[in-house]
């Protein structure tokens, strides 16, 4: 039974297991990319008959998603979809040993992100207004929605200041983010407010033969550490409180889904994989016209 193909398996699996269970039409459509999508990795590393399907290999599968860039809550949705064919794999005698109930599922958050209304962003601004370099990156993780990571790999060959062509233009710019381990490039454009900052900022940057665009006081590459003691100052000097990187990340895609940009749009500049780990801020933008609405009731 074991020399059975991964695809006669899948196809099996469709149209047996899928139709037995009474899968909804959406689970189906989720569940047979998601498979299709292990069985070309397992195909691509050697293995063609369900035989070779092991738990090492299932692990492989799951620790390429994370460097995929998969959100975890996708992970965890393609985990249980592999538990369940795995299971069908095993109740069939295609393979001799259940290992489903020995899979893990990724670690998943349950808090609901933090986010910064339009009041506390401008509070943070104001706070590191004297710093031109503490300003441009406030800023960019405000304006791009970006990793600290993506922030700290910056240099300054990626950052591009359009010059404008009158007095009182809007400025703009762009930021290419690396996408690394597979993910691609993004090109972000930049608004009037980051071009602005980040300008401000190389104006005053000392030329000192080291290409990272942030720099610490010592003209070396600033370290993903170096950021986060500085966002803290600035947080702890304006009173704000349960706020990190990542929630100035969250806040990018709350207030622009607010604002009417695109579920689309916000995906595609944050760098997420699947829309639904951008659509959260669906959700949370809601939360926020309703705290507007009461703050400023007639």
């Amino acid at each position: 039974m074991g020399d059975i193909t991964l695809r006669k398996a899948l196809d099996e699996y469709k149209t047996i297991y899928m139709a037995y269970r009474n899968f909804a039409q959406r689970t189906r459509v989720e569940y047979q990319n998601d498979l299709e999508d292990l069985v070309e990795f397992l195909e691509q590393s050697g293995i063609n008959n369900v035989k070779g399907v092991g738990l090492p290999i299932i692990e492989r599968y799951v620790a390429h998603l994370e460097q995929k860039g998969f959100a975890s809550l996708t992970r965890k949705r393609k985990v249980v979809t592999i538990r369940s064919f795995v299971l069908f794999l095993y109740q069939d005698g295609y393979i001799i040993t259940n290992i489903a109930t020995k899979i893990v599922l990724p670690f998943t958050e349950n808090t609901t992100p933090n986010f910064l209304t339009q009041t506390e962003c401008d509070q943070i601004r104001n706070a590191g207004a004297d710093n031109p370099r503490d300003l441009a990156i406030i800023e960019l993780l405000l304006q791009t929605g970006m990793k600290l990571s993506e922030l700290t790999r910056l240099t300054v060959n990626d950052v591009e200041i359009l010059q404008s062509s009158g007095v009182g233009e809007d400025k703009k710019g762009f930021v290419r983010i690396l996408g690394g381990r597979g993910k691609k490039d993004r090109l972000i454009t930049l608004n009037t407010q980051a071009s602005f900052a980040l300008e401000n900022y190389l104006a005053i940057r000392t030329a000192v033969g080291n290409y990272a665009l942030f720099l610490n006081r010592f003209g070396e590459p600033l370290a993903q550490i170096g950021v986060q003691k500085m966002l803290r100052k600035y947080l702890k000097r304006t009173g704000i409180g349960r706020a990190s990187i990542n929630t100035l990340r969250h806040t990018f895609g709350v207030q622009h889904i607010a604002k009417g940009t695109s579920l689309k749009t916000i995906q595609e500049v944050m760098g997420y994989k699947d829309s639904r780990s951008a659509s959260i801020y669906i959700s949370l933008a809601r939360e926020l016209a309703t705290a507007e609405l009461q703050d400023h009731a007639l």
